[in-house]
């Protein structure tokens, strides 16, 4: 089984993305995460290039990490420069890592335009600059930028900025798709006429994702022999990001055979992926492969029937081998098999009434009509289920609900919510603040409800979103409001439709609420 080495830029190719910003400690955290899944290689940064990468190499040397190497990141000497007085490659020395990784031009029309210097001069600083660390007992990786478009531009320059790296004593030679535009089959013959020209030397594959091929186009580097894969967690990275690790590695590994992380490890993938996404503050990709909460959610009633029989029928893999789980989800699509499936699920049982499937598609069905879903509503799709078995019995009853916003004159915005409930018999009046009107109202319901259900108060919030379900109808649309809520030991979401978003969101305050307080009857 061939080893393959997991080279992760998530802290600094991956931080250009749009709308993401590490801070030190937000890298230090990522850093262990990657080491702890087994990645190879951590690139931390530029350092001399910014306060914040020096921090962190700095912060770095007392991670005391197991698996992994932490990079520094830089590129070849200016031109005119000696290495050895080079301040980028300086700081490359200072930053104390075991392990560098510096880029330099491939593509003539970088050198020339770029660069503003000569062919030969370019060959040069790569030569030099590989050399220079190395006499400094560093372990360096040539990033070969704009290889791919290079080579395609003139083949024989290109492999020359390779030759001037291997002469300096480069441990590897990574081919950087930097542009992102190739496809699997230019990678696949670039590669094998590389490897041609360098036999016995490591390769490795940096691929953007400008034409929506990156990891296919690592992938087939790969098997063309290049046994080093950069790219990033997510697939995060500038413009439409890097090769995504979350899918190459479960492929080559689960795929093809490669070993990439201890098989245990690979469990831990899915937790990884959205590990990185709270940091990075970015929502998770509900659709991406192997990680995404859809990768094995089904929702046709024919394949929840077909799925339960043997999962290969409509899964490639089995969700647990990258930590991931299977989802029925229920709609208006939804048969019998999409229903049982998901009543097992939530402890609901069905056997006791023959026509309580149909009876629970009926309700979906209408409910659908007038704007819900209930793939990621669990907890109001339970409270529906009861409502259509007939067992469902409310622990209070809404009298009336004010909600007011106002704003003095120092510009501050205040929220008021005034709630009459009728709680086992007896009236409750509450009133409270909060930061907007729906936090108002939801911090105005727990106080009425925690003297009556402590429990209450181990329920916390954790997501609100609202979607506008009918935008032709301007203001006077309707939406659908998604909360997530969460205690000790489980998530689940609850909904609310109407053409006011307050009354939307009361519905699914409501349901979150009430799933907690069934739940722990």
């Amino acid at each position: 089984m061939k080893k393959i080495k997991l080279f992760d830029t998530t802290l600094r190719d991956g931080s250009q993305v749009a709308g993401v910003s590490f801070s030190v400690e937000d890298k230090l955290k990522i850093a262990r995460a990657l080491d702890a899944f087994g990645i190879h290689y951590i690139e931390g940064g530029w350092p001399g290039s910014n306060p914040k990468d020096e921090q962190f190499f700095k912060k770095a040397r007392t991670l005391n990490l197991r698996n992994s190497k932490i990079v520094a990141f830089g590129s070849t000497r200016y031109k005119g420069h000696r290495a050895q007085s080079d301040p980028n490659l300086l700081a490359i020395v200072k930053s104390k890592v075991s392990a560098a990784c510096i880029f330099g031009k491939s593509w003539n029309l970088h050198v020339e335009h770029a660069l503003r210097t000569s062919k030969d001069e370019n060959l040069k600083m790569i030569a030099d600059s590989v050399a220079f660390l190395k006499s400094e007992g560093l372990e360096v990786l040539y990033d070969a930028e704009h290889f791919f478009d290079g080579f395609k531009n003139d083949p024989d320059y290109a492999l020359a900025t390779l030759a001037a790296a291997k002469s300096g004593g480069a441990d590897s030679l990574n081919l950087c798709e930097t542009n992102g535009g190739m496809l699997p089959s230019d990678i696949m013959e670039t590669v094998r006429r590389v490897r041609e020209n360098f036999p016995g030397v490591e390769l490795g594959i940096h691929a953007h994702n400008d034409s929506g091929c990156a990891a296919a186009n690592s992938i087939v580097a790969v098997q063309e022999g290049c046994s080093i894969v950069q790219g990033t967690i997510n697939g995060i990275g500038e413009r439409c990001g890097n090769a995504n690790l979350c899918t190459i590695i479960p492929a080559l590994q689960l795929k093809l055979g490669y070993d990439c992380v201890p098989e245990k490890k690979m469990q831990g993938l899915t937790e990884l992926a959205r590990y990185v996404s709270e940091i990075a503050n970015l929502v998770p990709e509900d659709r991406q492969p192997y990680v995404g909460s859809n990768a094995f959610a089904h929702k046709a009633g024919v394949h929840v029937s077909a799925i339960a029989r043997d999962s290969a029928t409509y899964e490639h893999i089995k969700p647990e081998q990258v930590g991931n789980v299977r989802r029925v989800l229920v709609s208006e699509l939804s048969g019998r098999s999409n229903i049982s499936h998901k009543a097992r699920e939530l402890k609901i049982d069905l056997e006791k009434d023959p026509e309580s499937a149909h009876k629970i598609i009926a309700l979906v069905k209408k409910s659908e009509e007038k704007g819900y879903q209930y793939e990621d509503a669990d907890g109001s799709f339970f409270l529906l289920t009861k409502k259509a078995l007939g067992e469902y019995r409310p622990f209070f009853l809404l009298k009336a609900f004010r909600v007011s916003v106002e704003k003095d004159e120092k510009g501050r915005m205040v929220s008021e919510a005034t709630i009459k409930l009728n709680i086992k018999g007896k009236e409750v009046h509450t009133v409270a603040e909060g930061d907007g009107p729906v936090n108002a109202l939801d911090n105005c319901l727990r106080k009425a409800l925690e003297k009556f259900f402590p429990e209450i108060g181990e329920v916390a919030l954790s997501d609100f979103k609202v979607r506008v379900i009918n935008a032709g109808a301007s203001t006077a649309a309707k939406v659908r409001v998604l909360i997530e809520s969460r205690d000790s030991s489980s998530v689940w979401g609850t909904i609310g439709v109407s053409e006011n978003i307050i009354e939307a969101s009361w519905q699914a305050l409501v349901d979150a609420v009430e799933y907690k307080l069934i739940k722990n009857k």
